[in-house]
C-alpha cells in the first residue's frame, strides 16, 4: 500500500504526498550523486595510472557490458522477486564494490585490471537494479500522480547527474583529503569513501519503504516467461515505436561526445566553455521538468512527443551551425528541454502501457535500448566526425533526428495518436498486435 501524507501537496508536487516516493527519490538522488562523483574519481585514477585515453573507454565498457549480458535475467528477476529486496541486494553489492575501490586506492596499486573487474561487478548490480527500480515507481504513488512522479524523477536524476561530477572534482581538493591522507587515502580514495556513505544511506532509506509487492509474476520459470518482455514489445507497436524512437534519435542526434571539439576548436572557449556546454542540456532539462510538474501533460501525449523530438533535432542543427557561445548554450538548453519532454512521455508510456507483472522485463529491454543509444551514439558521433568533421556530423545528426521523427510518425500511427497518459488508456492502446509496421 502507498503511504500518503495527511496534508495535500501544492500543485505540481502531488507525487510527494506519498511517503515512499519521498524516501525513494531521496535515496535515489543521493545514490546518483555518489555514483557520478565516483565515475570522475575512477576516470582520474585510471588515467593517472596509464595515461591512455583508450583505457577511459574501457571503464565505460566494463560498466555497460553487464547490461547486455544479463538483460534477460535482470528483467525476469525484477518480476519474479520482491523489487525492494532486489534493490537492497544489488545496492548492497555495489556498496561492497565501492569498498573494494577504497582498498585499491589505499594500496596504491598501479594495476588497472582490478579496477575494471570491480566496475564490471558494479555494472552487474546496476543491470539488475535498473529494471527493479523503474518498475517499482508505479507502486509508490497513486496512478493519477504517476506522470508527476516520472517528471520529478527525471528532474532529480538530471540535477544529481550534473552535480555529482562537480562534487567528485571538489572532493579531490577539500581539506578532508589531508585529514584522511594519514590513512593512505587521498584523491580518488576520498571520493570512494563518500560514495560508500551515499550507498549506505540508500540502503537505509529503501529498507524503510512500506510498499511491499512480493512476487508479481506468478507463472513458473520458462523461456516463454523470460522472453515475455521481448514478445510483448514486438507485438505492441505503441511500445516498440516509443522505445525505438529514442534509440535512433539519440544515435543520430547526440552531440555530447563532440563537445570537446566544439569548445576547443570552434567556439574557442577552453575547458571552462566545455563545462558550460556539458551543463547546458541538463539545465534545460531540469527547468522543463519543473514546468511539466506544474503544468503536466494530460492529453495529446503522442503529438507532444513527436514535436519534442523534432525540436531536439532542430536545436542540434542550430548548435552545429553556431559560432557564438551564447547561441550554442541556448541551443543545447533547448535540446535538453525537448529531451525532458520526450523522457517524461516515454517513461510514463512504457510503464503505464505494460501490465504490472511484466514491467521488470519490459524495463530491462528499455534500459538496454537507452544504454545502447548513449554508448553507440557516442561512437557514431566520433566516427562521423572523423569522416566529415564535427560540424557536418552534428548538423547531419540533427537532420537525421528530424527525419526519424517524421518517419516514425508515419510508421507508428498509434504512438502518434496516443492521447491520455493513464494506465487504462495506454494498456488498451498497447494491446499486442500480430502485425508490425513495415516500410
Amino acid at each position: 500500500m502507498t503511504s500518503l501524507s495527511p496534508t495535500p501537496h501544492r500543485r505540481g508536487m502531488e507525487a510527494f504526498a506519498s511517503r515512499d516516493f519521498r524516501l525513494y527519490q531521496l535515496a535515489r538522488g543521493v545514490a546518483v550523486l555518489g555514483a557520478e562523483a565516483q565515475s570522475v574519481a575512477v576516470a582520474w585514477q585510471v588515467y593517472s595510472i596509464t595515461h591512455r585515453p583508450l583505457d577511459l573507454g574501457y571503464t565505460g565498457l566494463a560498466l555497460f557490458l553487464p547490461s547486455l549480458l544479463f538483460l534477460l535475467a535482470a528483467g525476469h528477476v525484477a518480476d519474479r522477486f520482491d523489487r525492494q529486496h532486489v534493490l537492497l541486494l544489488t545496492y548492497g553489492l555495489q556498496t561492497i564494490c565501492s569498498m573494494a575501490l577504497v582498498a585499491i586506492a589505499h594500496s596504491g596499486s598501479r594495476n588497472v585490471y582490478p579496477i575494471y573487474a570491480v566496475l564490471f561487478v558494479i555494472g552487474t548490480g546496476r543491470a539488475f537494479s535498473g529494471p527493479a527500480g523503474t518498475s517499482l515507481i508505479p507502486q509508490l504513488v497513486p496512478e493519477k500522480h504517476f506522470v508527476n512522479a516520472v517528471t520529478w524523477g527525471g528532474a532529480i536524476f538530471q540535477f544529481a547527474n550534473v552535480t555529482g561530477p562537480a562534487i567528485g572534482g571538489v572532493l579531490f581538493t577539500l581539506p578532508l583529503g589531508h585529514l584522511l591522507s594519514g590513512w593512505g587515502l587521498e584523491g580518488a580514495g576520498i571520493v570512494y569513501v563518500v560514495n560508500v556513505a551515499a550507498l549506505v544511506w540508500y540502503l537505509v532509506l529503501v529498507s524503510n519503504l512500506h510498499t511491499r509487492l512480493g512476487r508479481v509474476e506468478q507463472q513458473a520459470t520458462s523461456w516463454k516467461v523470460v522472453l515475455a518482455g521481448f514478445h510483448y514489445l514486438r507485438r505492441s507497436s505503441l511500445l516498440l515505436g516509443a522505445i525505438s524512437l529514442d534509440l535512433f534519435v539519440m544515435l543520430l542526434g547526440g552531440a555530447v561526445a563532440l563537445m570537446p571539439i566544439f569548445a576547443q576548436e570552434i567556439l574557442h572557449a577552453g575547458p571552462t566553455g566545455l563545462g558550460m556546454l556539458r551543463a547546458a542540456p541538463a539545465v534545460g532539462s531540469v527547468l522543463m521538468s519543473l514546468v511539466l510538474a506544474r503544468f503536466p501533460l494530460h492529453r495529446r501525449a503522442g503529438r507532444s512527443l513527436f514535436i519534442a523530438v523534432a525540436l531536439f533535432g532542430v536545436a542540434t542543427v542550430v548548435f552545429g551551425l553556431s559560432r557564438s557561445m551564447w547561441i550554442s548554450l541556448a541551443a543545447l538548453a533547448i535540446s535538453g528541454a525537448a529531451d525532458s519532454v520526450s523522457v517524461v512521455i516515454r517513461g510514463s508510456l512504457v510503464q503505464l502501457a505494460t501490465p504490472p507483472e511484466m514491467r521488470g522485463r519490459v524495463s530491462a529491454v528499455n534500459s538496454l535500448f537507452i544504454g545502447a543509444s548513449n554508448e553507440l551514439g557516442a561512437f557514431e558521433s566520433g566516427l562521423t566526425a572523423q569522416w566529415w568533421g564535427a560540424v557536418r556530423a552534428t548538423i547531419l545528426g540533427g537532420l537525421g533526428a528530424l527525419a526519424v521523427s517524421g518517419l516514425w510518425a508515419a510508421l507508428f500511427p498509434g504512438l502518434r495518436n496516443a492521447d491520455e497518459l493513464t494506465a487504462e488508456a495506454m494498456l488498451a492502446q498497447a494491446a499486442p498486435q500480430e502485425t508490425l509496421p513495415t516500410l
